[in-house]
Parts: structure tokens; C-alpha cells; sequence
């Protein structure tokens, strides 16, 4: 299998993002010409809540079956049977309110052009009595289906923005999985609810990641639930090679006892100077969303929470991470109550993590005013700089495949509109393109909302922007943003 591997790396390296690769290694080709737009740069209000999620992401390449994450406790036991390698388990009771984050890739098996990984789901209650689980809300996809029960989700060359109804637009699973979640839809191969008897394992889920009749033999897939437990339970994803027939429980049962999947992309310990690998998670990380109020700052009291438009042009990072704070000096990486030696200590990037933020404006200003919102993808820093770099000619690597949800942009006689929802895909160093404009007369207020959920195969930082519109521009009437926004092809 791992000689197959450097013939499929072309083809690979499109979805694995750089968030997973050495920062500031020595050999590095030479950067692009970049342009500097001056403006200020804000730490993002708000913070992370402290739900539990288990993040399932290393090994994204999955070659061998086995582990793939669990909580479950390794020195207990099983229906009467102890646990063989009890460092397998991370020993995290799960209750309430939780999540879990799943993505992987798998490349087939050249003895065996037609198999199928089988990623199963498992869990069991920790303590004597039976546990209801139910599904609030959760959606699964496939890079590629092969039948039409699975729901599949190819990378689409797809102009940088698209306006769509919130969920028909998406390029690779993460990026449809993240706006079925964002619409908190359930998908159909997810049942609402399980009942986990006491000391037994119950599985949950076991879907397909299959590559027959795919060329190359590549194939992946997103999964992401939210879930609620009235007890404690524990919770494991597992890797089991087949064919089309799911494995039987006790295939699941016996996985569980065993060894863990081979991680990959070893990272750089915490702290130390020079080049930096991130790596992927495998753990369970405390947040799951991230709200805030984005206001300017309100040094004395009383003080009304509000953005003066005259702040424009201003920006706020989106998933800024170690090394890649954008010279805020925030890093909004969820941190890893417990993960597996040898993959990330930290959840850089934030997968599947909410950001839900709302913009008070007001025109405080004599004369009418027009801003533009924007979501962009700038070239990453650490270091204050006064503004932010963009490439000067389009770049080649994808950072940002997803949906963003806004409300309260212009509408119809310059009314503010409900939701819209806009497809973005956002290469390195790009800015805009603008997603709509905000108009407002003097003294005017405006609330506007960003949602979004933070999809997997994309590269952070990026950045929420409001830039001023200038005023022969602003003169001109907007695109109606009930039809696509126009944009070259990447």
C-alpha cells in the first residue's frame, strides 16, 4: 500500500491542507508578489464554549483497520472482556451536550481493486443502566459516491462565490457537510435517537468509504453529529477493511480491543523555535462554537455595544492558530482535553467548529455611508504589520471551500435582507470578493450576522472584512443578491 502512495500524491495533495505542513521550513520556492492593504486588524470578540467534541482526523489517510479514536476507559472492561492495549483509549466519559468530528481519506488496496473502508461508529455506557442517545442534528458525504444511497460531494472547480438557498452548492464533503450542519438538518442515513443497553456495545453508525470503479482509487469522507446523552457513555471510531456488506458487531467488538490505526504527520512539540508542522487531531477538544459581538472598543461605562462605520476598513481573523495569528496575537484553536502521543496537542484549524457573529453598525457620521462585507483569505503572519498581505496574481492552493450564511446585507430599496447564504472557494492570499453592501443613512443602525462553520480541507487564517465602499461606487446600484454573484473562474 505505502509504495502506492507517492503515484497518488498529485492527486492527494489537492485535499490535504497546509495546515498539516511545515511552516517556515528551510527549502521553500520563491513566494509571490504580494500587496499590502492597510487597515486595521482586530483580535476576534467572543470566545469558544466548552462543549466536549471528539475530533477524529489522524490519521486522515487511513491504511490500516483499527482505532481510530476512543474514549472508552482501557483498563475497564467490555461485556466481561478487558481491554489488550489500554493506551488506546483516552478515558473521557461522555454526557449532555457533545459532538463528533470525523474525516478521512482512504486510496484502496492493490490486492483488492473493490474493497471498502467500513468507518464505524461505537458506544456503550460507562455505568450499569442503559443511556438514551439522540441525534440534535448531524450530516454525512462522501468526496465520491457510487450509488446513489450514499450522498457524495465532489471538488467542483466552482467560481469564488456563489449565491445559493444554504445547502444546494458545495465542493468536496467537508464543504457540504459543514452547510447541512449550519442549516441543522439531520441527514436520512442518520437515525434520531439509539438505546445503549448497559455493558454491551451498541453500534451507532457503519458507513462506507468505497473506491470501486474510481480512477485513481481515492475516496473520503465527512462526518459531523451533534449529540445529547441522558448518561454517561463512551464513544469510539473505528476502521475495518470489507466489501459491501457492513462488518458484523462482533468485527467492531473485537477492533475495539485492539491496537490503534497508524497515525501520521508527527507534529512539532509545543513551544519549539523554527519550522512548525501542525499535524491532525485525534483527541477530544473542549469547543464546539465560537460567538461574539464585534464592537469597537468601550473603554468607559455606561457604554452602548456598537461599530462605528468609520472603523472600516477593519478585519477580524477566522480560526487564527499558532504562528498564524495575523499580528492579533489571538489564537482561537480549541485546546485537546485528551489526544493521542504523535498527532496534534492543539485542534489547529478548528474543523467543524460554529463561528456565530454579530455586527452592531452605525453610522455615526453626517452623511450617508456604504460598507462591503467580506470573507478573504490573506497570506499568513504572526506579526502586526498594520494592515494585511494579499497575492498580487491568483494562487494555485484552495484555503477555503464552504458556505457562509450573512443576514441584515442590502436588499430590495435598500432594505436590510434575511439570510443568504454564498459558496465561497477562497485561494491563498485572495481577497474578497465582496459577499454584498451594507447602506446607511446618517445615524442609521444595522445588525448584521455571520455564520459559518469552519469546514474540513481548509487552511486558516481567514479573515471577516468590512471595507468602505467609495462614493461614486456606493452611487451605483448593488448586484441583486438573490442571483449569483458574478465571479471569475478560479
Amino acid at each position: 500500500m505505502l509504495r502506492c502512495l507517492p503515484a497518488l500524491l498529485p492527486v492527494l495533495l489537492p485535499a490535504l491542507p497546509a495546515v498539516v505542513l511545515a511552516a517556515g521550513a528551510a527549502a521553500q520556492p520563491t513566494p509571490p508578489s504580494t500587496v499590502w492593504r492597510p487597515q486595521q486588524v482586530r483580535p476576534l470578540p467572543g470566545g469558544l464554549d466548552r462543549l466536549l467534541v471528539v475530533n477524529d482526523n489522524n490519521p486522515e489517510l487511513i491504511i490500516e483497520p483499527g482505532i481510530l479514536v476512543s474514549t472508552f476507559n482501557g483498563n475497564g472492561r467490555l461485556a466481561g472482556e478487558a481491554f489488550q492495549v489500554p493506551t488506546a483509549h483516552l478515558n473521557v466519559p461522555l454526557k449532555g451536550s457533545f459532538e463528533l468530528f470525523s474525516h478521512h481519506v482512504y486510496a484502496g488496496r492493490p490486492e483488492q481493486l473493490d474493497s471498502t473502508l467500513w468507518l464505524g461508529v461505537v458506544a456503550a455506557p460507562t455505568g450499569e443502566k442503559p443511556v438514551r442517545l439522540r441525534l440534535i442534528g448531524g450530516s454525512t458525504a462522501l468526496s465520491q459516491s457510487t450509488d446513489s444511497v450514499q450522498p457524495g460531494a465532489p471538488f467542483l472547480p466552482l467560481p469564488a462565490v456563489v449565491a445559493h438557498d444554504g445547502s444546494s452548492v458545495f465542493s468536496g464533503p467537508g464543504s457540504r457537510v459543514a452547510a447541512e450542519l449550519l442549516l441543522n438538518r439531520r441527514s436520512p442515513l442518520l437515525q434520531a435517537e439509539w438505546k445503549l443497553p448497559a455493558d454491551q456495545l451498541t453500534t451507532l453508525l457503519a458507513l462506507p468509504i468505497p473506491v470501486r470503479g474510481l480512477d485513481p482509487l481515492l475516496n473520503g469522507r465527512n462526518l459531523q453529529l451533534r449529540l445529547e446523552s441522558d448518561g454517561p457513555i463512551q464513544l469510539a471510531t473505528l476502521a475495518a477493511f470489507g466489501s459491501d456488506q457492513p462488518p458484523a458487531a462482533s468485527t467492531w467488538a473485537t477492533l475495539l480491543r485492539g491496537g490503534l490505526s497508524p497515525k501520521e504527520h508527527r507534529p512539532t512539540p509545543r513551544g519549539q523555535k523554527g519550522g512548525i508542522i501542525y499535524s491532525r487531531v485525534s483527541g477530544v477538544q473542549q469547543g464546539s462554537r465560537w460567538r461574539g459581538q464585534l464592537t469597537d472598543p468601550c473603554p468607559g461605562q455606561p457604554c452602548q455595544p456598537q461599530l462605528s462605520v468609520r472603523s472600516a476598513p477593519v478585519s477580524w481573523p477566522i480560526s487564527s492558530l499558532e504562528r498564524g495569528s495575523l499580528g492579533t496575537g489571538q489564537v482561537q484553536t480549541a485546546e485537546l482535553q485528551a489526544f493521542y502521543p504523535g498527532t496534534a496537542w492543539a485542534a489547529h484549524g478548528n474543523y467543524g467548529v460554529e463561528y456565530d457573529l454579530r455586527i452592531a453598525l452605525i453610522n455615526d457620521t453626517a452623511g450617508p455611508v456604504a460598507l462591503e462585507l467580506a470573507i478573504e483569505s490573506p497570506r499568513k503572519g504572526d506579526q502586526p504589520q498594520g494592515g494585511l498581505r494579499f497575492n498580487a496574481e491568483p494562487a494555485r492552493p484552495v484555503m477555503f471551500r464552504g458556505t457562509v450564511e450573512v443576514s441584515g446585507l442590502d436588499g430590495e430599496a435598500g432594505h436590510p435582507a434575511g439570510r443568504r447564504w454564498f459558496h465561497l472557494v477562497q485561494r491563498q492570499g485572495q481577497q474578497g470578493p465582496a459577499l454584498g453592501r451594507i447602506s446607511l443613512a446618517p445615524g442609521q443602525r444595522r445588525q448584521v450576522r455571520v455564520r459559518l462553520i469552519y469546514p474540513a480541507d481548509a487552511t486558516p487564517p481567514q479573515v471577516l472584512t468590512l471595507l468602505p465602499v467609495p462614493a461614486a461606487a456606493a452611487a451605483t446600484p448593488a448586484v441583486k443578491q438573490s442571483e449569483p454573484v458574478p465571479a471569475p473562474r478560479p
